[in-house]
């Protein structure tokens, strides 16, 4: 009976490690994977044009936005950074589950890494669009925003690429910081006017050497930091004109 026990137990133990292993190795990576088959199954690719009326060549394969928006609602945005692994979509919920997708992936599956998605007042003209994402171990979803605190590393990735319904936008990566929102309120995304909005983004790009306009548009990333209670890795971008 001792050793039944004894055996009954390192199963037991064998088999909470190996779901944890799954866990914590293997469903990060399959909640990329997912992303970038969703990215392929309504990615067109343009055909040469033979007609002769127009240049040789091939364009450059497009993301169906209206197509996956229609197939899934709640996506509202796609975010790429190239040359790093953010390549996702960025769902959005309501007030009432504001954090829907924390924990799901654009099906509605449970994923440990969840979605990036936006916090859920960012409206397609909000002059600052906060997306969420989390800070994953194995280096997927926001992980590699800790990295955007090196100032060769971002001049090696300066941009961010978000295609939304209304096209797609350039984003100048311009600083990362560790904050919380008791001292920067880097989710704000109403603003009285120019004024006030001019002094929230002089706040967030404080230090950068670059001076904000009323006509600027912001894209703030945000995943958790672990330095202290509450604080945030926030990487802030610019859309370029």
């Amino acid at each position: 009976m001792r050793h039944f026990a004894k055996g009954f137990l390192i199963g037991t133990l064998c088999i909470c490690l190996l779901g944890l292993v799954w866990l914590f190795a293997f469903q990060p990576q399959l909640t990329a994977q997912e992303a970038q088959d969703l990215k392929a199954q309504f990615t067109t690719i343009p055909t040469d044009d033979l007609s002769g009326d127009g240049p040789a060549g091939k364009e450059e394969p497009q993301l169906d936005f209206k197509a996956l928006q229609t197939r899934y609602p709640d996506v509202k945005g796609w975010l790429t950074i190239p040359g790093t692994v953010v390549d996702y979509p960025v769902m959005q919920s309501s007030a009432q589950d504001p954090e829907k997708y924390l924990r799901r992936n654009y099906d509605m599956k449970w994923r440990m890494a969840g979605s990036l998605f936006f916090q859920y007042d960012c409206m397609p003209d909000s002059r600052n669009l906060v997306v969420f994402g989390h800070n994953m171990n194995d280096g997927t979803m926001f992980a590699v925003l800790k990295k955007m605190a090196d100032p060769k590393f971002r001049q090696e990735h300066p941009t961010a690429v978000l295609q939304t319904a209304d096209g797609t936008h350039e984003y100048r990566i311009l600083t990362a910081l560790t904050t919380d929102t008791t001292q920067l309120p880097f989710n704000r995304t109403q603003f009285a006017g120019d004024e006030d909005f001019l002094s929230f983004a002089g706040s967030m790009l404080a230090g950068t050497g670059y001076t904000a306009q009323a006509s600027d548009r912001l894209l703030t990333l945000v995943t958790c930091a672990y330095t202290w209670d509450g604080a945030r890795t926030v990487v802030v971008a610019v859309e370029q004109n």
